[in-house]
């Protein structure tokens, strides 16, 4: 199965690097890192580079493509060669998916119109431009046709193993999950718009 998940400067690191996690235990797993072109690819910390090992041109019939989201997703989601890569493969793959902000770039190749999808707090509204029905309660919005939408960052570990499982069985998840030791404790319980303070809200934005 070859994976191709979308680099492009700017990116959120977890947002790609939380999937990988779990896809790249699939059997017979290919992951490649897309962009423009191979290369180093910065993220949106200014800090951490990662290594785009194939181009948009290189890879043509990927079975799984993820799309992860970043503060230059906006910019991104004006960039044609970027939307017909992903309209163009969209055609052939088995899911189609987006972390985060990511699936504005699903949004502006006309890939969710009229479909229920999801994405960080922050860009939902951004969503509803494109005609998309914003879902903001839900960490995993399946919106038929094999597209698969995530909320924020962290949501995309719970993406892979969702993945894992309609892909390879749920026992095979299960034993990726233990791997990983994916069992969220979080020290706060403000990791939602519906639990979070007035303050933290403000903060946050």
């Amino acid at each position: 199965m070859q994976i191709a998940i979308m680099l492009y400067p700017g990116f959120t690191a977890l947002d790609f690097i939380g999937p990988y996690e779990s896809l790249h235990y699939l059997p017979d797993a290919e992951v490649r890192f897309v962009w423009h072109e191979p290369g180093p690819v910065t993220a949106d910390s200014g800090v951490l580079v990662v290594g785009a090992t194939h181009s948009f041109d290189e890879t043509q019939t990927p079975d799984l493509v993820l799309v992860p989201g970043g503060f230059s997703t906006l910019q991104h989601a004006r960039d044609e060669k970027v939307l017909d890569w992903v309209r163009r493969v969209h055609q052939s793959t088995q899911w189609t998916t987006s972390v985060c902000s990511g699936s504005v770039i699903l949004a502006a190749a006309g890939l969710l119109e009229g479909k229920r999808a999801t994405s960080h707090w922050a860009a939902l509204p951004v969503l509803r431009t494109f005609g998309v029905e914003p879902v903001g309660d839900e960490r995993i919005v399946d919106a038929g046709g094999r597209i698969v939408t995530a909320a924020g960052v962290s949501a995309g570990i719970d993406l892979g193993l969702w993945l894992a499982g309609r892909i390879a069985g749920e026992a095979k998840a299960k034993a990726i999950q233990l791997s990983m030791e994916y069992d969220p404790q979080p020290p706060f319980d403000s990791g939602h718009m519906s639990k979070a303070s007035a303050a933290t809200k403000a903060t946050a934005t």
